[in-house]
This record gives C-alpha cells, structure tokens and sequence, in this order.
C-alpha cells in the first residue's frame, strides 16, 4: 500500500479530534496520540485500554471498501478505533469507536469541515443518529431514534434538568403538519405540545426523584397501534404508542416515568406529553391516551372511580411482597377500573407477575388456579400477547411450586416442564416471551451437555427476535460454547473503578468467577479460590465478575468478607453486560483461561480446578 498522506492530530477545543491533511510521507501518529480521542457525545460505552497496555497498541494505515484511515488495535489484536476519510481529501470525517471488537459508536464530519456534526450509535448500542446543526458538539435533531431511546432521551432531560434536550423529543409544528391529521386533532395537539414545553421546565425544578446519577434501565409500554387514515378527519396512517413508561434506577430506588403518547414521525418517535415523574405529586394512573380513546360507556363507567381512591390503592401497595395476596386484590380492582384497554393490559401483567411470584413463595394458595383464570380470559379475549404473558408465569410458577414439594421427582418435573416450554414456542411463536422461553429451553440443553441442541435455540433467538435482550443473551452463550482452545474477551468496570481486563493477566493461569453475594455455592468456592492464590500466587490469579444486584449488596459482602483479587462490576445483576456477553445465566459459572489466554474449560468444578491449575502451570 502507498503511504497515506493523512498524519497528525488536530485537537479541537470540543475535545473533538480530526486528522489534518499533511505532506505524503508524513510520519505515522501514535497509537497513543489516536486513543486520546473521545465520542463527542457523552456517556457512549467504548473500550479504554489500561495506560500500561496503549504502548503495545498498534495503529496502521488501511483500507476499507476503498476509504483510507487508520485503524487501533488492542495487543490482542481486537479492533479499538477506526477513522477514515470517506471523500478523499486527506482529511479524516469518520471516528469509530469500539467495545468488544465491535463499532458502538461513530462520529461524522458530513459537512466535510473536519468537525463533527453527525452522530451515530450503531451495533449493540443502539440505533440513533442525532445532526447538530448549531456546530456546538450537540444533537440538534434526530434522523432515527427508537421509542425506547426516545424515553431514555426524556430521562436524560430529566436528570441534567435540560429542557432543550426535551424540546428536541417534542413533535415539531411541521412535523405535526406531515402527521395529515384533521383541523380539529391537529389544533388540539399543537396547543398539547406548547403546554408540554412550558409544563416540562416546571417538572424539572420541582422533581427530586430523578438526578444526574439516574439510569434508564427499562421501556414499558403495550404494543404500537395504527390510528388509520379517516379517523376525526384524518389523510394518513398513523403509527403511535400510548401509555408509555420508563422505569429508572437511582441507587437502591426504582422510579417510574410516565412518557405517555409517542407518534412515529419516519425513522423517529416524538412525544407530545409532559412526563409524570412516581412521587412528585402528579397523578400517577395512566391517563386515556390521546389517539386511543376508550369508548363512552367505558369512560363513564371509570369515571366514577375518582382518582384519588386509585392513587390510595396504590399507595397501599407500596412495600408489599411481590406475592402479597392483598396486592393481587388491589390489581385486580386497578384492572377492573382501568380507563383504556392498555392501561388494563398493564395491571393484568401486574396480576399475571404477582401471582406467579405468590404461587413461588406459598404466599397465594390459589394462584395458580387464578392464573389459568387469567389466561383463558385473555383466550376468550384474542389478547395472544397477553395470554403469552400470563402462560409463561404460569408454566413457571408450576415448575417452582413442583421442584419445592419433599419428594420431588426432579428428573420428571424437568423433563415436563421442558416440553410445556416446547409447546409454549409452538403455540406463541411471535409473542415476545417466546424468546425468553427459547432461551430456557437452550440453557437447559447446555447444560445437559447437549450443546448442538442448545446452539439451535441460542441461533433460533437471534433469527426471530434479533432486537431482543434474550438475543443477546443467546449470542453470548453461543460464543461461550466455542470458546474452548480460543481467547476470550472478558473485561469490565473494576469495582473500586478503571478497568479489568483479561487480556492483562496474559503469562498467568486465570479463573474467571462468576458470582453473587447471594449465592451460598459461589461463596463457598473462594475459600478454594484463596487456597489457590495463596499456593500459585506468581503464576495464577483471579478475576471476579460479581453478578450482584447493586454496587451497595456487594460492597457489604466484601466489607465483611474482603477477597485478594480484582473484581469486574456493572449494574443490571444477571442482565448486566458481563453477563450478557458471554450468556452467564447461572452462578457460579468458572472460566479457566490458561497463560497464553485461551480458554481451557468455560466451567471447571471446583473440586477440579486445583488438579488443571496444577497441569497449566507445570
């Protein structure tokens, strides 16, 4: 390859880096220099090589689909940065950032003016793509964002108290105009959308529920409707959610949002509503949506449920027991008052999820009879999402119930539950909790050591339902199960902060643990684990990946109990991303990587590691 006349740094104040154009035999830049440049957006999730390892990272000219650039490698070879110049005049307007070998994040110079102006996640972070058109490094607009990613926009705004950032997530009046809407909706929606606007900078100097510390961590909200072309007058088809919510965690404390009405707009989704933050003495029941209006008898009829006799049931139910019987009394009567059909669908999952958690306890006699009650109302309804819901907590609940009785015959009660699941996928094959099935079924065969079988459902997951979280779940188990005789990328949040990375350990005998503080096996296993430590220390280590709820479970545990090796942390328990990258879905689960760091066992026993510990290091 002809050198590249692309060399040096162009270090903006933004903290935005660019390639300059410079004389053809110019001296390649560092891998040092390349891995200081950052995304322009913040809180993007890309690897950060440890200082001792950016040395060994290696930078190169290279060509992709005929784009010349330079590409960052880690030591192991696993692609870090990417930044190209996409036009050919030796000025670099594509930076790509990468986790895991894979591009999370991009930034763009569209302009061509060496700074970027367009902003893209890509791959497992997500789908948005802003435009700054200010040239202040913020989005200014969207060109694609999901409903999700639009609530977590919202709780965003929320937390850094920008109204602006809002504003960019509220229906515009020519976006508005394009909906084809009828003169008498369209006024209403545009004098909605200004109160919105006005109403928002309220909520954010009153609310304290939601701080800058706040996560998003899950969208809640009944499948997206058609509002067809003839409705109050209207030209077009429209796409739209109702009774929108997103759940934040803050610490310890989960808070609910209420975004309320989303409206398709192309590739993005808008809202029209102010946010209803738990506890800031707004009315917490979903209001009838906008564009869904239950009928006038059924209206009637809520309406004479005023809506301080809800607020007081749920009140009440705050601080009880998933499996409370009194909390299924309260749902039900929240269900029965419900003001449209979504906010019914809500409360019956809430139903469906307490019944089950009360047949897992003891707590509800009758659950799961209540439960096969639910389900064939939602039969006799047509409601297929819903009497999926209710089937899997069902299936699930009698599987729990089953295995806690004295004399279980567990052989049996597996082999039953494990072709209701079967069953269950060919009943419900698009409902969403096909995918969590799938995934059962697949873990269940992995760890009956049929591994092909286990790959088909892992595979099955990421065909069907791509955009899942059991898909990536699966992706990882799948890779998990070829690892044997390959490297293996582990790395993560240190507990006490940086980075843990396998790749670090390279010379050394490593035992990747998998564990919680709540899992009395995993625990016992360190007592092994320290012995190991103690006797190999030069040539063997640990790297703990604790699967904790939260930071303050952990740290309570290590307080009392402190271990001599480093511990990798991220929030979401067995849904964090350690977990999900290599599809960990029981603790303990223990990884022995061997020192040239490639996997020799992707579980190891115990009462074996010592010996194959032993073996490695001789």
């Amino acid at each position: 390859m002809k050198p590249i006349a692309i060399s040096g740094f162009l270090f903006a104040a933004c903290a935005l880096a660019g390639f300059c154009a410079s004389q053809t035999n110019a001296a390649t830049p560092s891998a040092s220099q390349a891995l200081k440049l950052a995304p322009t957006q913040d809180g993007v999730d890309y690897d950060r090589p440890k200082a001792e390892e950016i040395p060994r990272c290696k930078i190169s000219a290279k060509k992709f689909e005929g784009h010349i650039g330079w590409v960052i490698e880690s030591p192991e070879g696993v692609i870090l940065r990417k930044f190209l110049d996409t036009n050919g005049d030796n000025v670099v307007d594509q930076w790509s950032y990468y986790k895991d070998g894979v591009e999370v994040y991009r930034d763009i110079a569209a302009k061509s003016t060496g700074k970027a102006d367009e902003f893209r996640w890509l791959n497992t972070a997500g789908t948005r793509w802003g435009v700054d058109a200010a040239g202040d490094g913020k989005v200014t607009s969207w060109k694609i964002i999901s409903a999700e990613e639009a609530t977590a926009e919202i709780v965003a705004a929320i937390a850094k108290s920008d109204a602006d950032r809002f504003a960019r997530l509220l229906l515009t009046s020519s976006e508005l105009q394009s909906l084809g809407l009828g003169k008498a909706k369209a006024d209403a929606l545009a004098a909605k959308i200004e109160k919105s606007g006005t109403e928002f900078r309220a909520l954010i100097e009153r609310q304290r529920a939601i701080t800058p510390d706040s996560k998003w961590v899950q969208f809640s909200g009944n499948r997206p409707g058609i509002v067809p072309a003839g409705t109050d007058d209207s030209t077009r088809d429209l796409e739209v959610y109702e009774n929108v919510m997103a759940i934040v965690q803050t610490g310890d404390k989960h808070t609910q949002v209420q975004i309320g009405t989303l409206v398709r707009v192309g590739s993005t989704w808008k809202t029209i509503d102010t946010p209803i933050v738990s506890g800031e003495g707004q009315p917490e029941v979903a209001a009838a949506g906008f564009f869904f209006q239950s009928s006038a008898a059924t209206r009637n009829q809520s309406a004479n449920v005023p809506n301080d006799e809800a607020q007081k049931m749920i009140s009440e139910m705050e601080g009880m027991e998933p499996g409370d019987a009194r909390r299924v009394e309260i749902i039900q009567k929240l269900a029965d008052q419900a003001k449209t059909a979504d906010e019914r669908n809500a409360w019956l999952r809430q139903l469906a999820d307490t019944l089950g958690a009360g047949v897992q306890t003891g707590k509800i006699v009758e659950g799961e009879t209540q439960l096969q009650a639910l389900f064939e109302k939602a039969k006799k309804d047509s409601d297929t999402n819903l009497a999926a819901y209710v089937k899997i907590r069902m299936l699930t609940a009698g599987y729990a119930r089953a295995i806690s009785e004295p004399k279980a015959d567990f052989a049996k009660i597996q082999a039953e539950y494990l072709k209701n699941l079967e069953q269950f996928v060919a009943d419900y094959a698009t409902s969403p909790d096909a995918a969590e099935a799938m995934l059962q079924l697949g873990n269940n065969r992995e760890y009956a050591g049929q591994d092909d079988d286990a790959k088909k459902w892992y595979e099955r997951i990421g065909h069907d339902f791509a955009d899942s979280s059991q898909a990536k779940k699966a992706a990882g188990a799948a890779l998990r199960l070829e690892c044997v005789g390959k490297p293996i990328n582990i790395s993560g949040k240190g507990l006490t902060g940086g980075r843990v990375d396998l790749a670090s350990y390279r010379g050394k005998v490593v035992v990747v643990q998998y564990w919680a503080s709540w899992c009395v096996p995993a625990k016992n296993d360190m007592a092994n684990l320290k012995q190991l430590a103690t006797k190999y220390g030069k040539s063997f280590d640990i790297i703990g990946v604790s699967l904790d709820n939260s930071a303050k479970e952990l740290n309570a545990y290590l307080s009392e109990n402190p271990l001599p090796w480093q511990q990798i942390f991220e929030e979401g328990g067995q849904d964090s991303r350690p977990a999900t990258m290599l599809g960990i879905i029981t603790v303990p689960t223990m990884i022995l990587v061997d020192a040239d760091g490639k996997v020799v066992s992707r579980n190891t026993p115990t009462t074996e590691l010592e010996a194959e510990v032993k073996k490695l290091i001789r």
